[in-house]
């Protein structure tokens, strides 16, 4: 089942003038049609909705290591976590994505929050 596209435009709101008829969506690049067919088949979902779950896992794992580190470490410190708790958790979480970061020591961890 092929993925249709539906035609959309971007508009000036002050004017009303189309400026681009068919612009590129930044959840669309990169996401490979095969895969977005397998999650629609698989699932029951339309095409459309596959590719937005697809994008979103994609850029959820395009998140680069200092923003995700970051990130992990604020909402662990958010809920009263301390910091040796908080980089054994984010060393353990970095080995178990779909795209193993290096291993980094507490150290390296402390840098990149900190500076």
């Amino acid at each position: 089942m092929p993925i249709m596209r539906a035609s959309r435009a971007v508009f000036c709101p002050n004017s009303g003038r189309n400026l681009a008829p068919n612009p590129v969506i930044p959840q669309d690049e990169g996401v490979d049609a095969d895969l977005i067919n397998r999650v629609a088949a698989s699932t029951g979902l339309s095409a459309g909705e596959a590719a937005r779950v697809v994008a979103d896992v994609v850029g959820w794992y395009r998140e680069p290591l200092e923003d995700y580190v970051r990130r992990r470490h604020a909402h662990l410190k958010m809920f009263g976590s301390k910091n040796h708790e908080i980089f054994a958790q984010i060393a353990e979480e970095l080995a178990g994505r779909v795209v193993a970061a290096p291993d980094l020591s507490e150290r390296q961890l402390r840098r990149i929050v900190y500076g």
